[in-house]
């Protein structure tokens, strides 16, 4: 009745992990659970740790003290930012030593230095670029600069990211998007974007880690998985962060993952055989089992374990080529 795919761990042949931060290693200041323990294990088995995060607020040395602190073996140089990224664009769009204008913290200012950039706070300073990133303290004032400078259409703008959350210990709280949209309002053009989904980030990755099979792991099918799937590296949606299964069930087709994944206690574990009926109505994951009667999905049996039946019907669902609102979709697959 079934035809089975090919079954592998996420692990297998990968030589470096690119993880997302936020939602993937910690919440806000605090570790998630088993995350540290997992990659350590990978690490001892040759695996390196890369980091990628598309939050602007830091330099690459204070995100790995903080890594280090949470219980992560990282350094600096493990660290890929999205002003890395953002200043790796620059040089393709303004001329060396140039002046830019900072909206954001003290990651955009640092890699800036790093690439002999002179950045400035004011618009009066007319910087040939303006480069936005997420800070807790940006506010009305250095939107009011970057639009300031922008109305020069010959001056340059790249954002190191359009997140429109970010996952915080109390809940989701406005992320980077929501700022760039506020300058997009004022001065009706929108900027180039450093960041995640864009694939710069991780085509920087593999370059600097000499990547030969990565795996890229995050918590966001529209930033993590969809920058990853351009990219061409293979990539784990784990469940720690802001995406949850109802997300996972309505992914569009650049967004779904190769790996689907509770938390990382799983990451060393054989992956699941999927296992998809000859008609294609029909697909199984260890004791979980989902089948399609026209235009419903059905729930034939939950398994042991939750993960086990969303890896299940999200394969169902993608399969089936119809969009999610045209299906009955149980409550109870996505609550």
């Amino acid at each position: 009745m079934f035809r089975r795919e090919a079954e592998r761990s996420p692990l297998d042949g990968v030589d470096v992990i690119l993880a997302d931060l936020d939602g993937v290693l910690y919440s806000g200041a605090e570790p998630i659970p088993h995350a540290a323990e997992a990659l350590k294990r990978a690490q001892e088995h040759g695996v390196r740790l890369g980091c990628l995060t598309n939050n602007a607020s830091r330099t690459d040395r204070s995100v790995a003290d903080h890594l280090t602190q949470l219980g992560y073996a990282v350094h600096a140089d493990d660290i890929i930012t999205s002003p890395q990224a953002a200043v790796m664009m620059l040089r393709d769009l303004i001329q060396p030593e140039s002046t830019v204008l900072v909206v954001g913290g003290d990651g955009l200012v640092s890699e800036l230095d790093k690439a002999g950039y002179h950045a400035t706070r004011s618009a009066d300073d007319h910087p040939a670029a303006v480069v936005q990133g997420f800070a807790p303290d940006v506010g009305w004032a250095q939107l009011a600069e970057a639009a300031f400078a922008l109305a020069d259409e010959s001056v340059q703008w790249v954002a190191t990211n359009t997140d429109w959350t970010l996952p915080q210990p109390r809940g989701v709280a406005p992320g980077n998007g929501t700022l760039v949209s506020a300058v997009h309002t004022a001065v009706g053009r929108l900027p180039i974007v450093a960041g995640k989904p864009e694939r710069a980030m991780y085509d920087l990755a593999v370059e600097r880690f000499g990547a030969k099979s990565p795996l890229a792991i995050g918590d966001r099918l529209d930033t993590d998985i969809l920058g990853a799937n351009r990219a061409g590296v293979p990539s784990l949606l784990v469940l720690t962060g802001i995406d949850r299964a109802k997300q996972v069930l309505a992914a569009g087709k650049d967004e779904r993952p190769q790996y689907l994944l509770s938390d990382l206690s799983e990451l060393d574990e054989p992956y699941p055989t999927v296992k998809v009926s000859r008609s294609g109505d029909a697909v199984e994951v260890r004791g979980a089992s989902v089948r399609l009667e026209g235009s419903a999905v059905r729930i034939v049996r939950r398994g042991e374990r939750e993960i086990d039946l969303l890896r299940a019907a999200s394969t169902l669902i993608w399969n089936c080529g119809r969009p999610i609102y045209a299906l009955e979709v149980p409550e109870e697959l996505y609550t």
